[in-house]
C-alpha cells in the first residue's frame, strides 16, 4: 500500500506514434531561410537530423526522451526510428534505451528508398530482425511492428517486399501517410491513383497496421480506412507545426474507424496532445461543439489503450484487475467537483503534465515524488549537451546539400 496523499490516480498515457529521434532536434536552427512547405521541412531537417544520427546518438536521443516521458506520465509509446547510416542494430539501441527507463514501447525502422536500394534492404532486414528478437524474447516492455516511411518515398517493389516480411512474420505496418498535400499529389501523379488506395491494393492496411496523420483523405480513402479495419494516428501539435492541414478525426470517429491519439516526437506530454485536439477541430469546423472532451478521451485513453494491446500481452491504459499496473499519480487538487462525468473535462482544462509526482510501470515505480528513479536524469542531460553539437554539425552540412 502506498498513501498518495489523497492525489489523482490516472491510467499511464500511451502515444500511438512518436520519433524519440527528434529529441535532439529541440532549439536546433535549420541552416537558410525558413522552410515553406513540409517537403521543404522533410528534405532539410528531419532526413537531415536522421543522416547525423550515430549508434550512440540512437541510444541518448531515445534517452533522453524516455525521460521527458516518465515526467509526464507517458508509459507506452510506439515509436517510428530513422538513423539511414546507422540501421543496423538501432533498434537494439533504443529497446536499450527503454529498458533501462522502465517504459514500455513498440520500436520499428522506417523503410524508405530516399537513401537508395542498399539502405531500404537494410531497414527491411532490421525490422525483420528486431520483431523476431521480440517474438521470441516475449519481453513484456518491448514488441515490434514493421516501418515503412510513406508512400512518396517508397516505390511498388520496396513495399511489396516489406509487407511480404510483415506477413510472414504476422505483423502489421506503421506508415505515414496522406500528411498533407504532397503525399497525395505525388502519389496521384506518379501512380495514378490515391494515397490510401494505392496502401490497399499493396495490401498495407489492415487491423494491425497504422497509418499517421491521414489528413487529405477523401471520403472513398475513409471507406478503405473503415473496411479494413487500419487505425489512424491523430497527431494535432506536429501537423499544425508544418501547416499540411487538419484530419477530419470527427468524421473518422462517428464512421467507426479505428482513430489513436500521438505525438510525432513532440515534447512527450499526451495531457498537451488531448488540449490540442480539444481545441484545433473547434476553430477549424467553426463549432464550438466538435470534438468534446469525451471524444477526446476515447482517443487518448479508450482507443489507444485498445491499439496498444495488440503488441502487448495484457490489457494497457486502465485502472483493473489483470491489466498491467501502469499508471500516474497527479498532485491536482480540483476547486470544483471532479465526478466521474466531468473527468474529461478537468484533463483538459485543468491537468497538466507538470502535475505528475508518481510514474509507474508495471508494478514499480519509475517516478516517486518527481525524482526520476531508472535513469540519472543529470548526467543523461549532460551526456546529451555535449553529443548535440558535434550532431548538429553534421546536420547542419546535410541540411545544406539538401
Amino acid at each position: 500500500m502506498v498513501d498518495v496523499g489523497g492525489r489523482l490516480v490516472l491510467p499511464g498515457a500511451i502515444c500511438a506514434h512518436t520519433h524519440f529521434y527528434g529529441a535532439f532536434a529541440r532549439g536546433m536552427a535549420v541552416p537558410g531561410p525558413a522552410p515553406a512547405s513540409f517537403p521543404e521541412i522533410l528534405r532539410r531537417l528531419w532526413w537531415a537530423l536522421d543522416k547525423a544520427l550515430t549508434p550512440e546518438d540512437v541510444k541518448l536521443s531515445a534517452l533522453v526522451y524516455l525521460v521527458d516521458a516518465i515526467r509526464h506520465g507517458t508509459t507506452t509509446l510506439i515509436d517510428h526510428h530513422a538513423s539511414p547510416n546507422a540501421i543496423e542494430g538501432s533498434l537494439d539501441l533504443i529497446g536499450e534505451a527503454v529498458t533501462e527507463a522502465g517504459l514500455r514501447a513498440c520500436l520499428c525502422y522506417e523503410v524508405s528508398d530516399r537513401d537508395g536500394p542498399e539502405r531500404a534492404q537494410a531497414g527491411i532486414e532490421e525490422n525483420v530482425r528486431w520483431i523476431r528478437r521480440c517474438q521470441e524474447q516475449q519481453h513484456p516492455h518491448l514488441a515490434g511492428t514493421f516501418g515503412l516511411h510513406a508512400s512518396m518515398t517508397l516505390s511498388d517493389a520496396t513495399i511489396e517486399r516489406a509487407v511480404a516480411e510483415a506477413r510472414a512474420l504476422g505483423v502489421g505496418v506503421h506508415i505515414h501517410a496522406a500528411e498533407g498535400p504532397a503525399d497525395q499529389e505525388h502519389c496521384r501523379s506518379t501512380y495514378g491513383e490515391r494515397v490510401i488506395e494505392r496502401l490497399h491494393r499493396l495490401g498495407v492496411l489492415g487491423p494491425t497496421t497504422i497509418v499517421a496523420h491521414a489528413i487529405t483523405v477523401d471520403a472513398w480513402e475513409m471507406g478503405l480506412l473503415r473496411e479494413t479495419g487500419t487505425w489512424v494516428s491523430h497527431q494535432p501539435r506536429s501537423n499544425m507545426n508544418n501547416a499540411v492541414g487538419v484530419a477530419d478525426i470527427p468524421t473518422m470517429q462517428r464512421g467507426g474507424i479505428n482513430v489513436a491519439l500521438g505525438n510525432d516526437g513532440f515534447t512527450p506530454d499526451m495531457f498537451e496532445e488531448m488540449k490540442a485536439a480539444y481545441l484545433l477541430h473547434k476553430v477549424h469546423r467553426g463549432d464550438p461543439r466538435a470534438m468534446g472532451g469525451d471524444a477526446v478521451m476515447a482517443l487518448a485513453y479508450a482507443n489507444n489503450a485498445r491499439l496498444a494491446q495488440l503488441f502487448f500481452p495484457r490489457p494497457l491504459g486502465r485502472l483493473e484487475p489483470g491489466a498491467f499496473a501502469d499508471l500516474v499519480v497527479l498532485d491536482y487538487s480540483p476547486y470544483t467537483p471532479l465526478t466521474a462525468a466531468n473527468v474529461p473535462w478537468h484533463i483538459i482544462f485543468g491537468v497538466r503534465g507538470s502535475h505528475v509526482t508518481h510514474t509507474m510501470v508495471g508494478g514499480r515505480f519509475l517516478m516517486a515524488e518527481r525524482q526520476v528513479l531508472t535513469v540519472d536524469e543529470a548526467a543523461t542531460a549532460a551526456r546529451a549537451r555535449e553529443r548535440a553539437p558535434e550532431v548538429w554539425r553534421r546536420f547542419e552540412a546535410y541540411s545544406r546539400q539538401a
